[in-house]
């Protein structure tokens, strides 16, 4: 079967732009999720299931019996003004789809549009997840798999739309595909002063500096290099006034490692440098480190899988390695109930400048879009050919 033959391209280009000129912030997709609604209606027999305020879960039951396949795709946008000149430019000022996820939508609807006429020769159901808020942690993915209504899901599938790849190129991989992304704030309190009196206080300016320089040691000092992890300070706020000397500093910053050592050893030393040079100075420091995304780990039997069924489905379309990626990823939460896969799919300007994802001159080519539409469509239709996986990683 030649499933890009089903694939009705002139419909997921209308839904992506439509979702592009109406871009909605994590845990605000409210005329989105409608939007989705709205469109899954023209489908009879798909059920549709809200287990939180925002995204849905579409279920689509199939004429036989068989697995029972999860689909995701996120609908959150950014708040980013667009910077691109299109006709279906954003509409709504100051937030943008500057990472793809109308794409994603699109291509998720897409793909219901291609198995519902196929429901008769499904195998099994297919559960399609229009996820909410995957921008903003703690992210809607954990709102929806601690719901249940996923806990039937024997298999996961999710795809991101990538501008360094040409339109259509699928890159995959076993193992880790994304990284474990956290977030910390440092709050430090010390003695304000006159700026001419600098004895009578504690400079939590002075101290935060020291701060920041330290933790930029941590990865060059504490970290083998043959481990991945990044740590970058993103604020740093202190003082509002020439001739005074603060006694409040703040400090924002993300770390992202690959490994759960690396990511308890950082947590640790970030404490230990806080702590000693507070002390040192005579300052003190609050430390609030929050635990976000885990990272993606794909599973090895599910990537064999999908490398078969996209070989079969799609036979011009080559799989490439996907190297490790540090950026977060919510879709870490569904392989706590069962293996999951997430690959990408190109969308690269086939010529020009290129801007990647979280910029506010984001731009793909659509052409990649039925590629990715046909890619879940397969997810689902060969189902029965996965075998049978632990329910983790």
């Amino acid at each position: 079967m030649d499933i890009l033959k089903l694939v009705d391209t002139q419909k997921i280009i209308g839904w992506r732009r439509h979702l592009h000129m109406h871009p909605e912030v994590s845990f605000k997709e409210f005329e989105t999720t409608e939007y989705i609604a709205q469109q899954i209606a023209k489908y009879p027999g798909v059920e549709v299931f809200r287990p939180a305020k925002t995204g849905l879960v579409a279920v689509l039951k199939g004429g036989k019996p068989g697995k029972t396949i999860g689909l995701r795709a996120d609908i959150d946008a950014l708040p980013i003004t667009e910077e691109v000149d299109l006709p279906f430019a954003s509409k709504n000022p100051g937030v943008m789809h500057a990472c793809g996820h109308d794409c994603h939508t699109a291509m998720l609807l897409g793909a219901l549009d291609v198995l519902h006429r196929q429901k008769d020769e499904l195998k099994g159901t297919v559960k399609f997840i229009f996820q909410h808020a995957e921008e903003h942690p703690p992210g809607g993915a954990l709102e929806i798999v601690n719901s249940g209504l996923l806990d039937d899901v024997e298999a996961f599938y999710g795809s991101h739309v990538f501008v360094d790849a040409p339109p259509g190129e699928v890159r995959a991989a076993v193992g880790p595909v994304t990284a474990n992304a956290d977030v910390f704030a440092i709050n430090i309190q010390g003695v304000g002063t006159h700026a001419a009196l600098p004895e009578k206080g504690i400079d939590t300016l002075l101290v935060g500096t020291e701060i920041v320089r330290a933790l930029h040691t941590i990865i060059a000092r504490n970290v083998s290099a043959f481990d991945n992890a990044v740590l970058t300070i993103g604020t740093f706020k202190a003082g509002n006034a020439h001739n005074i000397i603060p006694d409040t500093a703040e400090i924002l910053g993300t770390v992202r490692t690959t490994t759960q050592e690396v990511r308890e050893a950082i947590v640790k030393r970030i404490n230990d440098i806080v702590n000693g040079i507070c002390a040192a100075y005579g300052a003190t420091a609050e430390i609030d480190y929050t635990y976000g995304y885990d990272a993606v780990n794909n599973h090895g039997g599910l990537c064999d899988y999908f490398a078969h069924i996209v070989t079969a489905a799609l036979p011009h379309v080559t799989i490439e390695k996907l190297e490790p990626m540090m950026g977060g990823e919510d879709f870490s939460a569904y392989s706590k109930i069962a293996p999951a896969l997430f690959a990408t799919i190109g969308v690269g300007p086939k010529e020009g400048e290129f801007f990647q994802a979280h910029h506010p001159k984001f731009c793909v080519d659509e052409d990649g879009l039925p590629i990715g539409t046909a890619i879940y469509a397969a997810f689902a239709l060969h189902a029965e050919q996965i075998g049978s996986f632990e329910k983790a990683n």
